[in-house]
């Protein structure tokens, strides 16, 4: 047998008793006995000749070699795992998808859709993948992603969704005396920042002849939905993206004293690494993305 393939089944007990620290905790989780736990890690550490666990005050402790050995271990114990059960939810057609999204374009744009999509593709199954994994196309289970930015990443396909249109947004029924009926009124408010465009209120002052004194300073929240909730509780006016806010404007949740709107260089982008340009179950989406981007 490899010692560069060790059986899975070795490589759990070690993930359970590192996991657990003592092997009765392992052979609990795992429902084996605690001699079979004890004897799969002997054998695993016998079959790389090196210690992974030291034992300290009756307890198993990571060796040097088995803390560099785990973190690797149980990634691959995982990828093993979610590809094993996106095969079975698929009974082997392989419309599997793995995608991710950040957190308000998810909420806001895309999964109020996803219904027409799964009912135009029921052969493909969606995979969301957490969003601080969304920048990563080395992982090898992530197949496409929603960014935000302009466009350009290395190696990766994008396309331009929506989001470059930016909109004011102030709280509904304010007193009269803090009302926005002109640009220059935004002087009595806070301005709610985001921190990926931190100079979007400095675009809008310059675009509509607004002399601030600040126009980057105020709070800065790192969600536009959380911009759009501190809108409503009344802490500040808000500089959002049209296609995030249009529901909460027609709801009358927030208000959108001006009408027009301020284009930004950056926007929501559909992305994927060229290599996986091929996939049947990624093309169904793009396709059907886009679409859905058009009649926007």
């Amino acid at each position: 047998m490899s010692r560069l393939h060790p059986p899975v089944h070795l490589l759990r007990a070690f993930v359970a008793t590192a996991r657990q620290s003592t092997i009765s905790g392992a052979a609990r989780e795992l429902h084996l006995t605690q001699g079979a736990v004890s004897k799969q890690v002997i054998e695993l550490e016998a079959m790389l000749g090196l210690d992974l666990f030291m034992r300290v005050r009756g307890r198993l402790v990571l060796s040097p070699a088995g803390q560099r050995y785990l973190p690797a271990v149980s990634q691959a114990l995982q990828q093993l795992e979610t590809a094993t059960l996106d095969v079975m939810a698929q009974q082997g057609r392989g419309g599997v998808l793995n995608l991710s999204t950040t957190p308000t374009f998810g909420a806001k744009w895309l999964i109020p859709r996803l219904p027409a999509f799964q009912s135009a593709h029921p052969e493909v199954f969606l995979n969301f993948i957490p969003f601080s994994q969304g920048r990563d196309f080395a992982l090898p289970q992530l197949d496409c992603a929603f960014r935000y930015g302009e466009g350009v990443w290395p190696d990766t396909t994008a396309r331009y969704i929506a989001g470059r249109e930016f909109i004011l947004i102030a709280p509904p029924g304010l007193p009269a005396a803090q009302k926005l009926r002109q640009r220059g009124d935004i002087r009595q408010h806070a301005l709610l920042q985001h921190p990926s465009e931190p100079t979007a209120w400095l675009r809008w002052c310059e675009a509509y002849g607004v002399d601030h004194p600040n126009p980057v300073g105020g709070p800065r929240l790192d969600q536009v939905t959380s911009i759009v909730r501190a809108v409503m509780a009344g802490l500040g006016i808000g500089l959002v993206p049209l296609c995030l806010v249009k529901d909460d404007i027609d709801n009358g949740l927030v208000e959108a004293p001006f009408a027009s709107t301020l284009t930004m260089p950056s926007g929501y982008y559909f992305c994927y690494p060229e290599a996986k340009a091929g996939l049947p179950a990624l093309a169904a989406f793009e396709d059907w993305v886009a679409t859905q981007a058009d009649a926007a």
